[in-house]
């Protein structure tokens, strides 16, 4: 039997180098789609660039998703791929909405045209309940954006139901709720203070500055995630999926659980900035992940302060390899 073959949008951002990593180890043949003019860096996916195939198309252009898709002959499609930064998405509405909203519409077109018996994943996100009906928020929760980036998700996770339904198409959307990882981009706040907290702690800054202190979230790890996207994947009925770990915290709580890890005083050093809070902020989001937990048999398996550690050590050996490879090449 030949290995089956995985298609992915998004492949050298977090979720999209994790689970290329995840599907080789499952014997998959892997390609990631890259767009011509990305100035996406190659960190995340430079020790399996040799066992990945790269395709360059965009989800921007329909004739080159097409060519894509009839070029690899993929099984399964895993859409990873848009602008995914929330505070972008204001300075940003149009693309991102181009990227997050209709550009999954063109890959589920290119399905549809090329082979419809393609299996498609959607990267949802719990940023589509914004100001939430009800907590915690579960499949059935209504849905209410507080954001662009949060409307064009909700546009391509009913675009997604929609083919579904109206095709007879293998569609599913995991609905994800913060998942943080070494690999984060440093734009995020988990990412932020992480860096931020190792820098401290080697002497090479003194503050951070972070908007909303208070606001709540659902963060677990990306690596257990990913696994979630493969297993909705190979049920045999296409069903959306909340993956979540049901505990939330606040961003205060993320900033006291990282510099209490090296042992200093997170007010000392933070400032708070109110040029970086959102212009409508998202106060609390819990997922609900009876379901996965239920259908898919999945129990998130690092906790919130393992996370946050994990993060802030990796961070702390990275700067330090910097610094030794500068007085190296100094030397």
């Amino acid at each position: 039997m030949s290995a089956k073959r995985a298609l992915i949008t998004g492949i050298t951002g977090q979720d999209g180098s994790y689970l290329a990593e995840f599907l080789l180890e499952k014997g998959y043949h892997v390609a990631g789609i890259l767009r011509r003019s990305s100035t996406e860096t190659f960190e995340r996916i430079d020790h399996i660039k040799n066992d990945i195939e790269l395709k360059h198309a965009d989800l921007l252009d329909q004739m080159s998703l097409i060519s894509a898709v009839k070029e690899f002959k993929p099984s399964e499609i895993y859409n990873l791929g848009a602008q995914s930064f929330v505070p972008t998405s204001w300075k940003q509405p149009i693309l991102t909405s181009e990227f997050s909203g209709i550009g999954v519409t063109r890959l589920l077109e290119a399905i549809r045209f090329v082979d419809s018996g393609i299996k498609f994943y959607q990267a949802s996100s719990s940023e589509m309940f914004g100001k939430v009906q009800e907590v915690p928020q579960s499949e059935n929760t209504p849905f209410y954006p507080r954001s662009p980036y949060g409307v064009a998700k909700v546009y391509g996770h009913w675009i997604t139901v929609n083919y579904r339904e109206s095709y007879d198409m293998f569609t599913v959307s995991g609905i994800l709720f913060n998942h943080e990882s070494p690999r984060r981009g440093r734009e995020f706040v988990s990412r932020k203070v992480t860096e931020g907290v190792a820098k401290i702690k080697l002497g090479l800054e003194d503050k951070i500055y972070l908007g909303n202190l208070e606001a709540r979230r659902d963060w677990g790890y990306a690596k257990d995630y990913v696994e979630m996207m493969w297993r909705m994947m190979q049920e045999d009925l296409p069903e959306d999926y909340v993956i979540a770990s049901g505990k939330t915290h606040s961003v205060a709580d993320l900033v006291r659980t990282a510099f209490e890890f090296v042992d200093l005083n997170w007010e000392d050093h933070v400032v708070q900035d109110p040029k970086l809070f959102r212009p409508a902020e998202v106060d609390l989001l819990v997922g609900d992940p009876s379901k996965a937990k239920k259908n898919l048999g999945w129990e998130p398996q690092v906790s919130f302060k393992e996370l946050i550690e994990m993060m802030v050590e990796a961070d702390i050996e990275r700067l330090q390899k910097q610094q030794r490879d500068k007085s190296f090449v100094a030397g």
